[in-house]
């Protein structure tokens, strides 16, 4: 087996994609609380698009077709108000409480994946979800049993809900993406389109820019770049219910940037849950490596 075959190749591409974006959204929650979710969300797009289009354009690619065209805007605009949405949360909420809640995205995408993609959901990935959402009950329960559910709370939490449905649906159009369309392709009109889509609302939440936002906003376009190819190469080469799970991942890293950037604490029902969580993924990865095993 060669080394690009290998059947972990892809999880851990999609991991490392994971950790790039934690590490984004910790950025993007100091932009936003200097300038605003909205004008950082606007800013971060069009940062990325300008990051990898030319290293798209230097390629000298086809213009994509109709239908990939579609996928593409299919996308941007769901991808735009799913930004948006998270972005505001997590001004209102602690990263790690945020990504925990948001993790009700994967577990709806794994059956999404089986309804419109036409996939087997393996016992090893309902399991490895399942647990998954079990660390983020303890981790929320936790939070409510301490009282702390004051007004801002209830809207960051509802936003997040509302970025949770349509993140689940993301998961399906990247999956179908991948197929047909490059990396960088995907990278590109992922950041561009949903910039655009999102300037039509300039007038009414648009704030002027704040010299001190411009470095954190950089770094998060950056890894926003890196981490939309990551996930993008990854989910080229697996299969959306296998990979999804690794998004739970993404809570380990929300509590440590959480408590570098912002002395967000961490408290036992997180540690808790994120024992679960890590078993989830770690159950995930060994499923792939075992069905190789049995084709072998």
């Amino acid at each position: 087996m060669s080394p690009r075959s290998h059947p972990l190749l892809p999880f851990a591409a999609a991991l490392m994609g994971v950790g790039f974006l934690s590490a984004m959204d910790a950025f993007m929650k100091e932009a936003a609380l200097l300038i605003g979710a909205y004008t950082a969300t606007v800013m971060r797009a069009f940062i990325g698009a300008g990051l990898i289009a030319p290293l798209w354009l230097a390629r000298r690619p086809a213009m994509p077709t109709r239908a990939v065209w579609k996928l593409h805007l299919v996308r941007g605009v769901v991808s735009a108000f799913m930004a948006l949405t998270f972005f505001y949360a997590i001004t209102k909420l602690p990263l790690a409480e945020a990504i925990a809640l948001s993790f009700i995205a994967p577990l709806i995408a794994l059956y999404l994946a089986s309804a419109l993609l036409g996939e087997t959901i393996s016992r090893a990935a309902i399991g490895a979800s399942v647990l998954g959402f079990a660390g983020t009950l303890v981790i929320v329960g936790g939070r409510i049993g301490q009282g702390e559910f004051d007004r801002d709370a209830m809207l960051g939490t509802a936003m997040l809900f509302v970025s949770a449905l349509l993140y689940s649906y993301n998961f399906i159009v990247i999956r179908r993406q991948a197929q047909v369309a490059g990396p960088l392709e995907i990278a590109t009109f992922h950041s561009g389109i949903g910039g655009v889509v999102l300037l039509t609302l300039a007038p009414v939440l648009w704030e002027t820019p704040r010299a001190e936002a411009l470095v954190p906003l950089m770094v998060a376009g950056a890894l926003t770049v890196a981490g939309s190819l990551s996930i993008a190469w990854a989910y080229a080469r697996a299969e959306a219910s296998a990979l999804v799970p690794t998004e739970y991942s993404g809570f380990v890293w929300a509590a440590i940037f959480g408590w570098a950037f912002f002395r967000e604490p961490v408290t036992w029902p997180t540690l808790a849950g994120t024992a679960l969580i890590v078993t989830g993924c770690w159950l995930a990865a060994r499923a792939p490596r075992a069905a190789a095993a049995a084709t072998a």
